[in-house]
């Protein structure tokens, strides 16, 4: 079974930046497509990055194209999200998990993005 550990979250202005990190529990991690999610209050959690196993492709969802940069360290077993251009819209707790989700979700990190 996976376990997930976020962190890096916190309170930024617009237009701030956040690296966010997760350390994965996971037996061959390197053998697994992982995944950025957030969930926004009253919100259902949506998928924010994707990442290939080997880190070759990764792909975005609209709102954050561009601003966003999801990567990871196999050897480390770590899955890390760099976010730009914070929006207020952005606010959410992120969580990693794998792409497909599995039913282990970690604690989450909160990002909120406000003046």
């Amino acid at each position: 079974q996976a376990q997930f550990v976020e962190s890096g979250g916190g309170v930024v202005q617009p237009g701030g930046s956040l690296r966010l990190s997760c350390a994965v529990s996971r037996f061959a991690f390197g053998n697994y497509d992982m995944a950025w999610y957030r969930q926004a209050l009253g919100k259902e959690r949506e998928l924010v990055a994707r990442i290939s196993n080997f880190g070759i492709s990764a792909n975005y969802a609209d709102s954050v194209k561009g601003r966003f940069t999801i990567s990871r360290d196999n050897h480390n077993s770590a899955l890390y999200l760099q976010m730009n251009n914070l929006k207020p819209d952005d606010t959410a707790v992120y969580y990693c998990n794998e792409d497909p989700a599995t039913p282990y979700w970690g604690q989450g990190t909160q990002v909120a993005v406000s003046l």
